[in-house]
């Protein structure tokens, strides 16, 4: 089988031209950020993996993107005008993000990444911080759990996942609250919580490897890895609702028109972390399963064959049905030049 083949629900094509959307995946594991989009005849996806270094966080806003690397940020812009006249595919891209500007964090372990009113925002999982990247510092510490008695590289808690609200950092994940390096492993499968960094209070706790939390209509929903869990909290009273539960380990999540986009990944088998797991004989699937919060129903998948055995990140692109992207590895990006007025491709032999 060809690299990234994939088998997906015959509907799913359909679907994402109905939603008028793509999908873009992070996956470390195979150092790709791959985009998904649906080919017009409704019956095939296309799929455009990219090479960057350890891929992990992910986020999107308008034209921007950026994507926690292993020690880099990278800021990424789209241009619609240069994707119509790539190169030898002249109207075949809608959209091409290219890169913009790279912030040198050092190999920090960084994970959920998002823009904020005031810059770029980040969890630092070495350093057991929420940092903001904006080119002074490889990071600039702006919370720690209370916890966590000073900073250092040590990996305390395995701080991951980061919601913003209204522009700001709010809410967070960890997989403990311990204060020594990797204590958290003491209590990998139920030592997880989620935390409110405005108030420091501890929202849940307890939890099964909680990953991806995000705010939907104003509701906050996240993923218990390590129990194949999709959940609704209530931070009110502090409680969960099961949505949806799998067989298999989950992380990775975007909601878009209220279709929850969930990312899997297969168990590596010499674990003996993931050997303790209740579905861990069964959990051999990376791909997506798409659910419809209505109806809580999964309305289509899909399931990687090759290449991609661990998801980081997903994210939904809206408004885009071709989407390209490029790095700072091949030397296609030099010859895409953007102006405020105007857009010009430099003469380019072969483009891939």
């Amino acid at each position: 089988m060809t690299p990234f083949s994939a088998v997906y629900s015959p509907q799913l094509p359909e679907l994402l031209l109905h939603l008028n959307c793509s999908i873009a995946i992070t996956t470390y594991q195979a150092g790709k950020l791959v985009l998904i989009s649906p080919n017009p005849d409704k019956e095939r996806l296309n799929t455009l993996p990219r090479t960057f270094q350890k891929p992990m966080g992910l986020a999107v806003h308008g034209d921007k993107m950026l994507i926690a690397s292993k020690d880099e940020v990278i800021l990424l812009e789209n241009s619609r005008e240069l994707a119509v006249h790539y190169p030898n595919k002249h109207n075949v891209y809608d959209s091409l993000f290219l890169p913009r500007i790279t912030f040198y964090t050092g190999q920090v372990d960084m994970h959920d990444i998002a823009f904020g009113n005031e810059g770029i925002f980040a969890i630092n999982t070495s350093f057991s911080c929420v940092c903001k990247i904006d080119g002074n510092h490889n990071f600039k510490p702006i919370w720690q759990p209370p916890f966590v008695t000073h900073l250092a590289s040590e990996d305390r808690c395995h701080l991951n996942g980061l919601v913003m609200v209204d522009g700001k950092p709010k809410y967070v994940t960890a997989l403990g609250t311990t204060n020594t390096p990797q204590g958290w492993r003491d209590n990998i499968v139920g030592g997880g919580i989620l935390m409110d960094i405005e108030t420091n209070e501890i929202i849940l706790e307890g939890l099964a490897m909680p990953h991806s939390p995000k705010i939907y209509n104003n509701e906050l929903y996240l993923l218990l890895s390590a129990s194949g869990e999709f959940v609704k909290v209530n931070v009110e009273d502090k409680s969960y609702k099961v949505i949806k539960k799998f067989e298999g380990f989950c992380r990775g999540l975007s909601i878009y028109k209220d279709y929850a986009f969930i990312g899997f990944s297969k168990l590596r088998k010499n674990s003996s972390t993931f050997a303790k797991l209740s579905f861990s004989d069964k959990a051999n699937f990376a791909g997506i399963k798409i659910v419809h919060l209505p109806t809580q129903a999964t309305v289509g998948e899909i399931s990687y064959q090759t290449s991609v055995d661990e998801i980081y990140d997903v994210v939904v692109l809206p408004e885009m049905i071709r989407p390209n992207v490029l790095n700072t590895i091949n030397d296609v990006y030099k010859h895409a030049l953007s102006l405020p007025s105007a857009t010009f491709w430099a003469n380019l032999e072969q483009t891939v």
